[in-house]
């Protein structure tokens, strides 16, 4: 999900990324980065596929009513399972535009939360073997046939892969984000390790 939900690079991007100094100690900064959201465009797409589940329940509203009326339960069964579809279709769709995951970085101590409609579902945390155990690797899933034949009229088809942000903890690579760019990864880094 990190090629759709960008995290901020700088600090001064201030409604996406929180710096809070410890009561006790100072000296001691906790930074929380929260990623931002789905493009506006995204939002008429999500109109266009709620008409057309909305028209899609006004069509078979009688046929799931008729279906209901029978006495055969699998019928019944096909009748709430369409029904049930066309009810949670659009609440998970939604789910994908309320959906924040937001890092926390404290010394060694980096916590992933996982958020959707404002409501945390889950958490990790990652002990870092130093502040700046992170890294940033180039990932490629496919074999890149492309720049292997290297012909010119080819160089538009090369896979081009993406980049993925590690945090290194017992030795272990622990995936944290993934983006396009290798530039807005490595900012991502260089600001978590500040902290």
């Amino acid at each position: 999900m990190g090629l759709m939900y960008i995290f901020p690079t700088a600090i001064e991007e201030s409604d996406r990324v929180e710096v809070i100094s410890s009561e006790t100690r100072p000296t001691k900064k906790t930074i929380i980065l929260k990623t931002y959201g789905l493009p506006m465009v995204f939002w008429s797409y999500l109109a266009a596929i709620l008409v057309v589940i909305g028209s899609m329940w006004l069509a078979s509203k009688s046929a799931i009513q008729k279906l209901l009326s029978y006495e055969d339960h699998g019928l019944q069964a096909l009748a709430y399972l369409v029904q049930f579809t066309l009810i949670l279709t659009p609440i998970v769709l939604l789910g994908f535009f309320f959906y924040e995951k937001q890092l926390k970085k404290t010394g060694k101590e980096l916590q992933l939360v996982f958020k959707v409609f404002f409501i945390q579902l889950f958490s990790k945390n990652i002990i870092l073997d130093s502040t700046d155990s992170l890294s940033v690797d180039h990932f490629m899933d496919s074999p890149n046939i492309a720049k292997i034949h290297n012909q010119s009229e080819l160089k538009h088809f090369e896979n081009k892969g993406y980049f993925e942000l590690h945090a290194i903890s017992g030795g272990k690579s622990i995936l944290i984000d993934r983006h396009s760019r290798k530039a807005d990864l490595i900012k991502l880094k260089e600001l978590l390790s500040k902290y």
